[in-house]
């Protein structure tokens, strides 16, 4: 897209930051998210820019700043919170820790003319994160809008087209927020026509620049992003793009035929597919520690994935689904943090094997690809499948991993995704999945004593898998599908069902 027709988001490390560029492409504008320190260079000339909330006071050591010649350059500004704040202490206002801070909704009245409020009434329930606040407004600002604790909630330049909110207009708690962007969009004279179509088109474009005529390695996982990836590339490149499904021995019931039946709507495609199941399960044979078993698959696979490209010596190229979700890990501006279990993306690929590397999905979000993915035909029941750890079921069974607890697994997964479809209940959950636990108990089945597995259930609701909480499901749907495991599933003879949110539980159990 023309730099001049899409938003750039200063990043300073808010909740929200992410949801600002969601909420601007929803209005069918580009919106990327930028460091806050990029320079003027680096920014290039957006049609508008927005300083996003943060933790931090301005008046703290270590503060995130960004370039205050930005503020000269006369392109529209749009200042949240902790970013507005940052302007009015940098053009000579006082920001101080609030006597009274708001949390939570507000009521704002809106008290001076402003483009920006086009199309509100006079009152505008909206939503507040903050403890400090402007004190001392600067003079090249005027007052838009204020609420019973914070007297400058909106503010609005003299003479640049530079507005500041101390609300959060992002949040679907602040009523009008959407709007309020959408009037922001407008000031900053941006065009609307970022849509599903037109990134496909500009995608398609790209890939054909950057590989020429040369072949390209697609690791096919039968995840959304890897599909949605795949599909996106054939069209650009054909016949030379390579899509390799590797096997590992823990992917979902008949994943193989599946991902074969999702491309049928694409017979020129030719899928590479490799069956390593042997290999990945010898390797874990008498592993029970999750991050080992993080590491021994991510180094199987690209084992495995070196030798299966080996034999396309004119492949110059390795694609990956990387989202923006996954870029802009490494823009905010955030401390160091805790890690909690490895990534299990094939890390170190590109630089090991030499190829060039290939992300056509990486200036969007995940609900993007699936609409990316809609546009390009393939089939519902795959753009519309739930996540699916990259290790497989060896990080959903809970201790040694072997054949048959493999196959007992995907048996009850495959009942419990049914189930879903069946009553309805697949699309109103973000994830569901099962669990089989290393512990066996107490049953009577056919009037004898059993000592079986037992499985955990687990369904949740997230917008990016930061936090989640469990789903409600109905309990005649947990009854049925617990019936129709102990019964169908040789080896089980328990089934319960996780209530435990995120935090302080993870999504997946491993």
């Amino acid at each position: 897209m023309k730099a001049q027709n899409k938003v750039t988001v200063l990043d300073f490390g808010g909740q929200y930051a992410h949801l600002i560029a969601k909420r601007i492409r929803r209005l069918g504008v580009y919106a990327d998210i930028r460091h806050p320190d990029a320079s003027r260079a680096e920014l290039g000339r957006p049609g508008g820019i927005i300083l996003s909330g943060g933790p931090s006071s301005v008046y703290a050591e270590n503060a995130p700043a960004f370039n205050r010649d930005i503020l000269d350059a006369g392109i529209p500004i749009l200042g949240l919170c902790y970013g507005m704040q940052l302007m009015a202490h940098l053009l000579g206002g006082e920001v101080r820790r609030s006597d009274s801070r708001e949390y939570g909704r507000s009521e704002m009245d809106i008290l001076g003319d402003s483009p920006l409020f086009k199309g509100l009434g006079g009152r505008q329930t909206v939503w507040m994160s903050h403890g400090d606040s402007i004190t001392t407004l600067p003079d090249v600002f005027r007052l838009l809008a204020s609420t019973a604790n914070t007297p400058f909630t909106v503010i609005a330049h003299r003479r640049l087209p530079i507005y500041a909110l101390q609300f959060h207009p992002e949040v679907h708690h602040s009523e009008n927020g959407l709007r309020v962007l959408e009037n922001f969009v407008k000031i900053a004279g941006i065009k609307a026509d970022w849509t599903p179509g037109s990134f496909i088109d500009e995608a398609v474009e790209k890939i054909r620049a950057q590989v020429g005529n040369d072949r390209v390695i697609l690791g096919l996982s039968g995840g959304v992003d890897s599909s949605v990836a795949a599909a996106l590339l054939y069209k650009a490149i054909g016949d030379r793009l390579i899509p390799i499904f590797v096997d590992n021995g823990c992917m979902r019931f008949q994943e193989a035929a599946r991902v074969k039946e999702f491309f049928s709507c694409m017979p020129d495609l030719k899928i590479d597919f490799v069956d390593a199941n042997q290999l990945f399960l010898d390797r874990l044979n008498g592993v029970e520690n999750p991050e080992q078993k993080r590491k021994i698959i991510g180094a199987a696979f690209i084992d495995v994935f070196e030798a299966e490209a080996a034999k396309y010596p004119d492949a110059k190229w390795l694609a990956q689904g990387t989202l923006y979700s996954d870029v802009i890990e490494s823009v905010s501006f955030k401390g160091p943090s805790v890690t909690i279990k490895s990534h299990h993306n094939v890390g170190g690929l590109p630089e090991k094997m030499k190829l060039g590397l290939v992300e056509p999905l990486r200036e969007i979000f995940k609900d993007e690809v699936r609409a990316v993915g809609r546009q390009l035909g393939l089939p519902y029941e795959l753009i519309s499948r739930h996540p699916f750890p990259g290790p497989g079921l060896a990080v959903r069974i809970l201790g040694a991993v072997d054949v048959d607890r493999v196959q007992i697994l995907q048996q009850i997964d495959e009942v419990f995704i049914q189930e879903l479809r069946a009553w309805n209940l697949y699309d109103s959950t973000w994830q569901a999945f099962a669990v089989l636990l290393p512990i066996s108990s107490v049953g009577v089945m056919g009037d004898e004593r059993s000592y079986e597995n037992v499985c955990a259930l687990r369904a949740v609701n997230s917008v990016d898998g930061m936090t989640a909480d469990w789903t409600e499901l109905p309990y005649p749907f947990l009854k049925r599908v617990s019936n129709r495991i102990i019964n169908e599933v040789k080896g089980v003879n328990r089934v319960v069902f996780d209530i435990s949110s995120k935090p302080p539980a993870t999504i997946e159990w491993e």
